[in-house]
């Protein structure tokens, strides 16, 4: 058996490991199920591809509420093949999982030549850092992406010159999240700085990268203007809008949570060495190098003013990896040359590392298994009460529309969150311009957290409320179903 399979078996192994503990924590604290209500968004889409044929959140109405057309794609062929939807969810997750942490070793011995080590270290270090394993079993894209960040980071690493390649690369990555386009600097920094091109060389490879971006760049673009009239999808703007108030707070504020999400987890004991292979690079003018590192720091600024850093970063996550691994290669680099009187050094560092991974695989997976429990309780029971309780044909405005929309097909939904019912994005946060919104849209029903919206909920007849534990254990509230009340 050679050393590649030999790899793949160890990482294999570990991600169906590393997997089925998060999936079993979640069972036994509560029930199997989505982490987040974003999990059901696609679910629904991909229900719906895979029987239309539409890209619809509500049948017979396309929309470009999908931020991930590909990944609903990839969710539509459980559907068509007859798999159970949450099973083949998993599958693709845990898969996405095994190929980031291939393509993660990949990097490291590209970047470390001395480390040669007989087992995958930094693949099964990506595969038990616990925020890997989360996003693994959450049922959303955000693996899928980062495997395809972790794709390129691989060829500039590695000096490729198959620019082409990255080109189409960067488009599929759109296709994933809007912003794969971000991906265009650490092409664009390589092409323009690498050594040894001459200047018919780099608009040679800008050509042909720009080839391969423009093949599926243009479709994209193409496709949500036509479902949409707008280039991108509709929660790309919603977002923006929905938490303006976040981009309102102190730079010293918001660089203090992303630092927290920096250290949190393995990362603690690795983003010393991303540092340090910046400064290497600097000194190198590797441009490679400086490309890939200089892509993520720009991309966790962007985001962390952009958007609040909820739901673990997940947002983050990508860059988070990427420093992750060029830390990971830094220390496996170090701890495979280091000087016989820095032994204990590396000892200390090793255990330190492995400590911290296992801590936080189990602080993940009693995380995962809390936001299961918080989606099951709340969001599918309410869908639940919805389904028995509200007669087909109603009129629902609804914020959290995933776990709704997938259990109810027969009700009209009005999106205060924006994702299908982009009227809203101009004012979705101004609840005196929602409420004349919802009596325009003859709303019956509101659903909702309360605390999010107070105004909305203090006009409203209380009909029901989940009254479920696990909220409140998290600081949060229960939700409530309102029968709307026109002035």
């Amino acid at each position: 058996m050679n050393w590649s399979r030999r790899q793949v078996i160890w990482l294999a192994a570990a991600c169906m490991l590393a997997a089925g503990i998060y999936l079993l924590a979640s069972v036994l604290y509560f029930r199997s199920g989505y982490p987040l209500d974003d999990s059901w968004i696609h679910q629904t889409y991909a229900r719906n591809l895979a029987a239309t044929g539409q890209l619809a959140f509500l049948p017979g109405q396309p929309s470009a509420g999908s931020t991930a057309p590909l990944w609903t794609a990839l969710l539509a062929l459980g559907y068509l093949i007859g798999v159970s939807p949450y099973w083949w969810t998993m599958l693709l997750g845990t898969a996405c999982l095994l190929v980031l942490a291939w393509l993660a070793e990949q990097v490291a011995r590209s970047l470390s030549p001395d480390y040669k080590a007989s087992l995958p270290l930094m693949g099964l270090l990506v595969v038990f850092d616990w925020r890997h394993t989360w996003a693994a079993v959450s049922g959303m894209e955000i693996l899928l992406y980062t495997l395809l960040v972790g794709w390129l980071f691989l060829l500039i690493v590695r000096g490729s010159q198959r620019y082409f390649l990255m080109g189409v690369i960067v488009g599929l990555s759109v296709w994933v999240r809007p912003d794969g386009l971000t991906l265009l600097g650490p092409l664009g920094f390589t092409v323009l700085f690498f050594y040894g091109l001459t200047p018919g060389d780099r608009v040679s490879a800008l050509l042909r990268a720009g080839l391969g971006l423009a093949s599926l760049l243009v479709p994209y673009l193409l496709f949500n203007m036509l479902l949409s009239g707008s280039p991108f999808p509709n929660t790309f703007y919603a977002k923006q809008a929905e938490y303006a108030f976040w981009q309102a707070k102190p730079a010293w504020e918001i660089l203090a949570t992303l630092a927290v999400h920096l250290v949190t987890g393995i990362s603690m004991a690795l983003v010393a060495g991303a540092v340090l292979f910046f400064v290497r690079a600097f000194r190198e003018r590797n441009a490679a190098l400086l490309a890939c590192l200089l892509w993520a720091i720009g991309y966790l600024l962007l985001y962390a003013f952009r958007l609040p850093m909820y739901q673990h970063g997940r947002y983050l996550m990508p860059a988070l990896s990427m420093l992750l691994v060029l830390g990971g290669a830094f220390f496996l680099q170090w701890v495979y040359t280091v000087k016989p009187r820095l032994y204990t050094l590396r000892f200390a560092w090793v255990a330190l590392t492995a400590m911290l991974g296992v801590v936080f695989f189990v602080f993940g997976a009693f995380t995962y298994a809390q936001d299961v429990a918080f989606i099951e309780s709340e969001m599918v029971q309410t869908s639940q009460w919805v389904t028995e309780n509200i007669p087909p044909g109603a009129v629902i405005a609804v914020h959290d529309i995933g776990a709704i929309g997938y259990a109810n097909r027969d009700y009209r939904l009005v999106d205060l969150a924006g994702l299908i019912t982009p009227d809203v994005i101009p004012f979705i946060r101004d609840e005196t311009r929602l409420a004349v919104y919802l009596d325009s849209q003859q709303v019956e029903y509101l659903v909702v957290f309360p605390n999010w919206y107070p105004e909305l909920a203090a006009r409203s007849e209380l009909i029901y409320r989940t009254g479920s534990i696990y909220a409140p254990m998290q600081g949060g509230e229960n939700m409530a179903i309102y029968r709307w009340q026109k002035p």
